[in-house]
């Protein structure tokens, strides 16, 4: 029997390194408006920050295929100086053009137009996609999880109008009040709060709910202003974005996924460059960068805030330096 093309797309997703590739026909993400109707209702102060995703779900002219694949970004050490200031999928960005990662969805791209398909434009909401296209499931902190490599993942999607063998797509039950739901992680415990219970500014507070607008993640992205001095206390010494709902999470250890913790922490390499980005991370140098070096250095690399923002930027530092004991008012 003559392999067809959805089968060549996922042996060259395994090639190029995917953890998983599934391909389903184009879905309607009824479930992800309602999910955020919902978090408007329970967090209408955050209506503004939740109204344009809505955008993702719009349809997209001649859409027959969806392709989602998964990528694996916990492959990296973390230098200690970063650790708990920079989250790991910035840290680690996929997008950037000299990673490996990258590269290897340029290639996986490049494939799949010899194989006559095209991509059309649009987006759709990456979790959703993967969860409905069989290629991980979700946490109760709202990330999507490999039941192997946990919910570090860049969630990869292209949409065509070329129809393909399809997989089964996952229908969603998701309610987070149940093991049966179909797009909940097995390994995630129903009487687990550790994410909840952890998460610094009480964002995630309840199972699979999250107001974006109290957001360690947002707020050192995206403030406008400087949130009141409790919040900023609870922030931490994050600098930009945020890890604790999945670094507490027990389907992120590396012991519970059956992996040894020596063996695994060995494994892991340096990710190109940040080497040389380190010490610019540093708050102590953040604090008294100029614009120049943060147009040229910093926001190419590191560019949620935008250029003119520098200000934020040092804000987060100076934050992270007084909940550290390394800074004090009149210093």
């Amino acid at each position: 029997m003559p392999i067809n093309r959805s089968q060549r797309i996922k042996e060259k997703a395994a090639e190029m390194g995917f953890l998983a590739c599934g391909i389903i026909p184009m879905p309607a993400f009824d479930e992800y408006n309602k999910a955020l109707d919902q978090r408007i209702e329970s967090f209408p102060e955050s209506r503004e920050l939740y109204e344009p995703l809505y955008n993702q779900t719009k349809k997209i002219e001649n859409a027959k295929t969806l392709i989602v694949c998964t990528q694996s970004y916990n492959n990296y050490r973390v230098p200690e100086s970063l650790n708990g200031l920079i989250g790991k999928m910035y840290l680690f960005d996929s997008r950037l053009s000299y990673s490996e990662e990258y590269r290897a969805r340029q290639e996986f791209e490049s494939f799949l137009k010899t194989l006559g398909i095209e991509f059309l434009q649009g987006s759709v909401p990456a979790r959703w996609a993967a969860a409905k296209a069989g290629v991980g499931k979700f946490g109760r902190n709202n990330f999507i999880y490999d039941p192997v490599h946990g919910s570090y993942l860049t969630i990869l999607t292209w949409v065509t109008d070329t129809e393909l063998e399809y997989d089964e797509p996952v229908e969603a039950g998701l309610t987070g009040t149940t093991q049966a739901d179909t797009t909940l992680a097995e390994g995630c415990s129903e009487n687990c709060r550790k994410c909840i219970n952890t998460c610094p500014t009480g964002a995630l507070n309840d199972s699979l709910s999250m107001n974006r607008g109290k957001c360690i993640a947002e707020l050192s992205f995206f403030a406008k202003e400087l949130p009141d001095e409790e919040t900023q206390t609870k922030m931490g010494r994050w600098i930009y974005g945020c890890d604790a709902c999945q670094d507490c999470c027990p389907m992120n250890s590396a012991e519970d996924r059956g992996v040894e913790a020596g063996a695994s922490a060995r494994a892991k390499k340096d990710f190109p460059l940040l080497g040389d980005y380190e010490k610019f991370l540093k708050p102590e140098f953040i604090i008294n960068m100029d614009q120049v070096t943060y147009e040229n250095i910093i926001n190419p690399r590191f560019w949620y805030m935008g250029k003119d923002n520098l200000w934020l930027w040092k804000a987060n530092a100076l934050r992270n330096m007084a909940n550290s004991g390394s800074y004090h008012h009149g210093d």
